[in-house]
C-alpha cells in the first residue's frame, strides 16, 4: 500500500521515536529514588554528571520519600536511595531478606527549619519544649491554638504543616522534637511535597511547619526561619553556618545515599557516578549550590574509600542519633 505524504511523515516520526527510545534504553542509567530532601543535591549532580557525560550515561531522579525510597531499594529496583534519616530496622530487614546489600554514605549535612509567617512577630525563638507541646501525640486535638502553649502568645489556631509519616525529615524532626521517632499528632497537613509546606506557612500568618534547610533558603521571601533556644541560652538560626559548626541542635543532622552493593560491584557508570558525588569539588560547589553543607575535603576522600572499599551495614543500627560526628559515618569500618 502506498502510504500519503501525511502518513508517510507520520510513519517516520513514529518510527524516529521508537528509535530514540530503543537507543535511550541502550543507556547505561543510573537509577535513583528516595526523600525529597536529598532531591535537589541528586537533581544538581544528575544534571551536571549528565552533561559531563555528553549523553553517555543517564541518571533518573524520583522522590518517593525516604521510606517509599527504602522499599523499592530493597527490593533491588534502584541504584541508589536517598534518606533523610538512616535506615530502619524493618528496612534492614527487608532488604536483607531479599539480598541487597547496601553502603551507607553521609551526602552532606543539613539542618531543619521550623518556619512561619513573616508577619508573625510572636515567634522568633523557640524552645524545644514549645515545639514538643505543639507535636507530641498528646497534643492532637487539645492544643489547637497559639496561648495554648504559651499564655503570651494569640489566642488564634494553630496551624501545622510537615513532612508526611513517610518521610525520613518526619522521623528526624519527631525524634529531635518529641523524643520518639515517628511519633507526632496527627492532624496536620501532612505532605511528602516541601513546596505544600511553603505554600501553606507562606499564606497563613497562624501557621507553623518544618522542612529541610534547602527549601527555606529557597523562600526566604515567603517564610520565616524560627530560631531555635540552644542549652547556653543562646537563639541560634538554621543555616548552612550553624550546621556546619554543630550550633544548631538538635536539629542538625547528616543526610544520605544507601548505594547497592551490587550496582556498584556490576556497573561501572554507578561508580563513575559515585566518585562524582563524593569528589570534593563537586561537593563543594554543587552541594553548596542548592543550600545544604558539602562534606569537608578529607570526609569526601574518606566516603570514596569506604565506598571502594564496599563497606556495608549502618552505623545506626536501626535509628537515629543526635550529634553524631561525620568522621565516623565515613570511616570505612564505620558500619555494623
Amino acid at each position: 500500500m502506498k502510504l500519503t505524504p501525511c502518513a508517510g511523515a507520520f510513519a517516520l516520526a513514529a518510527a524516529t521515536l521508537i528509535a530514540a527510545d530503543a537507543n535511550a534504553q541502550n543507556v547505561p542509567t543510573v537509577v535513583i529514588d528516595g526523600s525529597s530532601t536529598v532531591f535537589p543535591i541528586s537533581e544538581a549532580m544528575a544534571e551536571e554528571f549528565q552533561s559531563e557525560k555528553a549523553g553517555a550515561t543517564r541518571v533518573t531522579v524520583g522522590v518517593s520519600g525516604t521510606g517509599g525510597g527504602f522499599q523499592k531499594f530493597c527490593r533491588g529496583e534502584t541504584d541508589i536511595s536517598g534518606a533523610s534519616r538512616p535506615i530502619s530496622s524493618s528496612e534492614m530487614k527487608q532488604c536483607q531478606e531479599n539480598g541487597v546489600e547496601y553502603i551507607e554514605m553521609p551526602v552532606a549535612l543539613d539542618a531543619l527549619a521550623t518556619i512561619v509567617h513573616p508577619n508573625n512577630d510572636w515567634l522568633e525563638c523557640a524552645d524545644v519544649e514549645d515545639l514538643k507541646k505543639m507535636w507530641q501525640p498528646e497534643a492532637q486535638g487539645t492544643v489547637t491554638r497559639w496561648n495554648q502553649v504559651r499564655g503570651e502568645w494569640p489566642d488564634a489556631p494553630l496551624a501545622l504543616y510537615g513532612a508526611g509519616t513517610d518521610s525520613g525529615t518526619y522521623d528526624y524532626y519527631t525524634f529531635a522534637v518529641v523524643g520518639k521517632e515517628h511519633s507526632s499528632r496527627g492532624d496536620y497537613t501532612a505532605t511528602e511535597d516541601d513546596n505544600i509546606t511553603v505554600q501553606g506557612v507562606s499564606t497563613d500568618v497562624h501557621a507553623l511547619g518544618f522542612l529541610g534547610l534547602a527549601y527555606v533558603t529557597e523562600n526566604m521571601e515567603r517564610i520565616k526561619p524560627v530560631a531555635i533556644r540552644q542549652a547556653n541560652g543562646e537563639c541560634v538560626l538554621p543555616s548552612v553556618e550553624t550546621a556546619a559548626d554543630a550550633s544548631y541542635q538538635p536539629l542538625s543532622r547528616p543526610i544520605f545515599y544507601y548505594i547497592s552493593k551490587k550496582s556498584a560491584d556490576e556497573k561501572e557508570h554507578v561508580r563513575e557516578f559515585a566518585a562524582f558525588i563524593f569528589d570534593a569539588e563537586n561537593q563543594k560547589e554543587l552541594v553548596t549550590e542548592v543550600g545544604y553543607v558539602p562534606l569537608p575535603a578529607t570526609a569526601a576522600e574518606a566516603a570514596m574509600k569506604k565506598f571502594e572499599a564496599r563497606t556495608t551495614g549502618t552505623f545506626f543500627g536501626g535509628s537515629s542519633k543526635i550529634g553524631v560526628k561525620i568522621e565516623d559515618l565515613v570511616s570505612a569500618s564505620g558500619a555494623n
